[in-house]
C-alpha cells in the first residue's frame, strides 16, 4: 500500500527540555503532538539510548521511540536485537529501529573503536540489518557473513508485530541510499559526511540540486517499493524567527553558502511559523519528505507547526 505521505514529526533530545526532567520531557513531547522521540547514539551526546527509551515507553502511551541512529560498529546485532525486541514489546509496537554505519570520527577516536574505511563500515551495517531482520522474523535463524555468524538462533522475545518494528536507514552516499531504498521502511535522505564532522562540504551536499540527485537514486533503487517508503529529513538547522533573512545569512556565512541556498535546503528549516509550514509542504511536493526530525531544543518553538500540519 502506498505511503500516504502525511506529515509527522520527531524530536531528537540530547538533554531534557528546559525546566523539565527526562520523564517530564517525554510526556511533554507527547502532549505537543510529536510522533516520535529520537535519541542520538554518540558517546558525547545524551544518555544511554536503549535504557532511556525503556523509561520513555513506560511513561507515554502514543509517543513512538527510537535511536537516530544506532551505530552498528558498537554492538553485536544478536545483542542489540534482544534489547530492541524487548523495547518493542514494552512499548506495544512503538519502536522505530534506526541503523547507521557510523560517521562521527570523535566517537571512534575517544573510545579506541577502530574506524574502518567507509566500505567496510557499510558492509557491517548491511550484515547487521540482515541479522536483525532475520531474528525479528521468528524461528531459528542462521547467517554466515564476513562480520557476523549466527547459527540456529531464535530471536527472543518475539516482537510486538509480526516481522518486527520498522527499520530506518539514513545516509547521503549512493551505496547506503540504494541499500536503504531496497531494505528499509523509512529512508533518511541526508548529506554525505565524509570528513567525520559536519563541515562546508557536508553542508553543500545538502543543497537542493544534490537532494534531487539523492532522491532520484532512492527512487531508482527502490523500484516498485518507492511509493511505500517514508522519507525522513533530519534538521541540522532549525529556528522559528521573524528575521528569516538575517538568520539564514548567519548560517550561510558559516558554510560558505548563499542565504537562499540555506533556506531551500531540506536539512535546514528557518522562518516564521507560516513560512516553515509552506516550506515543508513544498519539500513534500518536490522530494516526498513527510517525516521531519526537529532538534529537541527547538521542540517547543516548532510545536504550533507540528500541531497545524498533523491536526493534533
Amino acid at each position: 500500500m502506498a505511503h500516504p505521505r502525511t506529515f509527522r514529526f520527531a524530536a531528537e533530545l540530547h538533554e531534557p527540555l528546559e525546566g523539565r526532567t527526562w520523564i517530564e520531557s517525554f510526556q511533554e513531547l507527547e502532549d505537543l503532538g510529536y510522533s516520535t522521540l529520537f535519541l542520538p547514539d554518540h558517546f558525547d551526546e545524551g544518555p544511554g539510548p536503549l535504557a532511556t527509551l525503556g523509561a520513555a515507553a513506560a511513561v507515554t502511551s502514543t509517543l513512538r521511540i527510537g535511536v537516530l541512529v544506532l551505530d552498528c560498529d558498537y554492538r553485536h546485532p544478536a545483542v542489540v536485537h534482544r534489547e530492541l525486541a524487548t523495547l518493542d514489546v514494552l512499548s506495544e509496537g512503538r519502536l522505530e529501529v534506526g541503523l547507521g554505519a557510523g560517521w562521527k570520527r570523535t566517537d571512534y577516536d575517544k573510545t579506541g573503536i577502530p574506524m574502518d574505511r567507509p566500505g567496510v563500515r557499510v558492509d557491517r551495517m548491511i550484515e547487521h540489518t540482515a541479522v536483525l531482520k532475520g531474528l525479528f522474523a521468528g524461528g531459528p535463524f542462521t547467517f554466515h557473513g564476513e562480520h557476523y555468524t549466527i547459527t540456529d538462533l531464535e530471536g527472543t522475545p518475539a516482537p510486538h508485530s509480526t516481522g518486527g518494528p520498522p527499520i530506518l536507514i539514513g545516509g547521503g552516499a549512493r551505496r547506503v541510499l540504494g541499500f536503504a531504498a531496497r531494505h528499509a521502511d523509512i529512508v533518511g535522505v541526508n548529506a554525505s559526511i565524509h570528513s567525520g564532522e559536519i563541515d562546508t562540504e557536508a553542508a553543500h551536499d545538502a543543497l537542493p540540486e544534490r537532494i534531487d540527485e539523492k532522491v532520484a537514486r532512492v527512487r531508482e533503487a527502490a523500484g516498485d517499493r518507492f511509493d511505500d517508503l517514508e522519507l525522513n529529513a533530519w534538521l541540522s538547522v532549525a529556528q522559528i524567527t521573524d528575521d528569516t533573512e538575517g538568520v539564514a545569512a548567519l548560517v550561510a556565512e558559516l558554510f560558505s553558502a548563499r542565504p537562499e541556498e540555506v533556506l531551500a535546503s531540506p536539512l535546514a528549516l528557518i522562518g516564521s511559523e507560516a513560512e516553515v509550514g509552506d516550506r515543508l509542504r513544498e519539500r513534500r511536493e518536490r522530494w516526498g519528505y513527510s517525516y521531519t526530525v526537529v532538534p529537541g531544543a527547538e521542540a517547543r518553538a516548532f510545536a504550533p507547526v507540528v500541531q497545524s500540519l498533523t491536526g493534533t
